[in-house]
């Protein structure tokens, strides 16, 4: 196995997952869940294909929105997020708002990193360049949608599990914004190699529009979710505060001195 194109398709993965993890400020994670929900992303890719062979036995299009929005975004998407439920939900250490974008983060990024693998060393079957190519363009563009992605989709899985008023919209919008968001950003790069020339810098410029505003909505939540798990930190940090001190305050009586006493 060639070093470079393994480098070139597992370090955008391990820099994103480092990055994510050091987000992570106030009750860090334990590392053998992490890789449970690592590993689920790669348990996330057959049933991807499962899920794209029911797709195409009801119905099957070769155009480039069947294959950007539903076998990509809405098949991959929803494989992530049966796995996050099934890993995550009920696990005793989800018990903080980061934690959903921590979770579903390294889910995505498991995913992310065989499909990188998977693409970069089939582009080098025609030529080696090629797989070079295919690997830093993977590393600049699609590692990191996985992770806004999942982002995205940690978020709101996250709001669905503490905010039990509106959680049937939460899990909803834990699909479908991902799902969104990954179909437009494979529709453009699918679109503009089907275009001519003239109009391939068009698709070019709102590709680039669309994911700086990715990138900018993915460290918005990410922001959030650190703030609300600071102030229950804060919270939880002086409710122990008071509790040591009324440990340490000996409780002493009143004694009224003039009971039983009359002019």
């Amino acid at each position: 196995m060639d070093m470079l194109l393994l480098g070139l398709s597992v370090l955008p993965v391990i820099a994103l997952l480092i990055y994510i993890y050091r987000k992570d400020k106030y009750e860090k994670e334990p590392i053998g869940q992490l890789a449970k929900a690592f590993f689920g992303g790669i348990l996330a890719i057959p049933l991807t294909y499962l899920l794209v062979f029911i797709l195409n036995s009801i119905w099957y299009s070769d155009t480039v929105f069947y294959r950007s929005f539903l076998e990509a975004g809405l098949a991959e998407e929803l494989s992530k997020l049966i796995l996050l439920f099934l890993l995550v939900w009920r696990n005793r250490n989800f018990n903080e708002h980061m934690d959903g974008i921590v979770y579903a983060s390294f889910v995505g990024l498991g995913f992310a990193c065989v499909e990188n693998i998977l693409y970069v060393y089939g582009s080098s079957v025609q030529s080696y360049s090629s797989g070079i190519t295919t690997g830093v363009l993977r590393a600049l563009l699609s590692v990191p949608g996985h992770f806004l992605f999942a982002v995205i989709m940690g978020y709101f899985f996250a709001m669905a599990k503490f905010e039990k008023k509106h959680r049937f919209s939460n899990v909803f919008l834990a699909l479908f914004l991902p799902f969104l968001a990954h179909g437009l950003f494979d529709w453009l790069l699918m679109f503009s190699s089907e275009l001519h020339s003239v109009f391939v810098a068009v698709i070019y410029i709102l590709f680039i529009v669309f994911d700086v505003y990715l990138w900018r909505a993915g460290l918005k939540f990410i922001h959030r979710h650190q703030k609300i798990s600071q102030l229950a930190a804060e919270a939880q940090h002086a409710s122990f505060d008071n509790l040591d001190a009324a440990a340490k305050e000996p409780e002493y009586k009143s004694i009224d001195w003039k009971a039983g006493y009359k002019d």
